[in-house]
């Protein structure tokens, strides 16, 4: 008698693939994707059903500060050979036209758009993985190299909006069609759609918008009249002084920062910097829930690792007194902080 589909599918087999992972274990978790095409799994329900939830599992854990960033950086290369494996194994060949899979330009999360990129190769494309952190014009030139039917870009960090805007746009003058994905856009496509751009919220869509080609040029138009403020260039013209302002008031109030080692100082520069990321890229798009859904997991992060939410606290007042003059940026700080005080900070 065959053993259950239960037994034989990505679900039995999840935990022993993280177990591979928590451990390095690089060869076993191989073995372990590989058994499941070989009891007659697709590729792709490996891909989706087993790499893929992992990896969001491995993200978590690092929120959580239960793993590294080594852990998790190692657990992501075991990712990415057994997504190799996988592809290898399927070694599917082309039957459709060229579509280009690329990480927005300063966007380093590669393993959702390479599982992208298998998940197209798999149903026939041709498909060209340019990896992470793409530069708009490099991307540019390429297309105008090598014909495309489609362009797939990848968002994971919401302060990537902006920049993400100008490479869509530098696509669009090339005549390729876009289509973009991962949580840079919000979970549901909601930053996409005030760009004007296609948005799949996971790869099988992707797929199904690529292979629709009137739907995926079908697009509304961007809905940006609120940047005639000019708030956002503003603040994006004064981030060096913002960070350097924040760090400054930080040492004056809290005076254990004075003490900071060279890593916790790099690490608050950073923290202060993502701040004022994420504000223009709330401004950028005209939502308010950008910034204050990026205040509570950085809040989140940080308590996870000693640091008192008060101290963000801090900042976003600070942002807020030199940002007075910016109606939206100082609503949105405003907003964060009530946030802050609703959980007795």
């Amino acid at each position: 008698m065959s053993a259950p589909a239960t037994e034989a599918g990505p679900a039995h087999a999840y935990p022993g693939y993280l177990d591979s992972l928590a451990e390095a274990d690089e060869y076993a978790a191989i073995e372990l994707a590989l058994g499941l095409l070989e009891r007659g799994v697709p590729a792709e329900r490996v891909l989706l059903d087993l790499v893929a939830p992992a990896q969001a599992e491995v993200g978590e854990r690092w929120a959580r500060n239960e793993w590294s960033v080594a852990q998790e950086h190692a657990a992501t290369h075991i990712s990415e050979r057994v997504v190799a494996a996988v592809a290898g194994h399927a070694n599917p060949r082309p039957t459709r036209g060229r579509i280009v899979v690329a990480c927005m330009d300063g966007e380093w999360h590669a393993l959702p758009p390479r599982l992208v990129a298998e998940v197209l190769r798999l149903r026939g494309w041709q498909v060209t993985f340019l990896g992470a952190s793409v530069p708009a014009a490099h991307l540019v030139s390429y297309l105008h190299r090598y014909d495309a039917h489609a362009v797939a870009l990848a968002c994971a960090l919401p302060m990537r909006v902006p920049h993400a805007h100008r490479m869509i746009e530098a696509c669009r003058r090339s005549d390729v069609p876009v289509v973009v994905g991962g949580r840079g856009f919000g979970v549901d496509g909601r930053w996409a759609r005030r760009l004007g751009v296609a948005w799949a919220p996971d790869a099988p869509a992707a797929a199904d918008l690529i292979a629709d080609e009137p739907a995926l040029r079908r697009v509304p138009p961007a809905q940006l009249s609120h940047l005639a403020d000019d708030e956002y260039p503003s603040l994006v013209r004064r981030r060096a002084e913002l960070i350097d302002g924040a760090l400054a008031d930080l040492r004056d109030r809290v005076p254990a920062t004075r003490s900071y080692t060279p890593a916790q100082l790099d690490s608050t520069v950073s923290d202060l910097g993502y701040i004022v990321d994420f504000l223009g890229a709330a401004l950028y798009v005209d939502d308010a829930s950008l910034f204050t859904e990026f205040v509570e997991w950085l809040v989140a992060i940080l308590t996870h690792r000693g640091v008192p939410a008060a101290a963000i606290g801090l900042t976003l007042g600070h942002y807020g007194r030199v940002l007075r003059d910016y109606p939206r940026a100082a609503g949105y700080l405003g907003r964060s902080r009530a946030l802050l005080g609703a959980a007795d900070v």
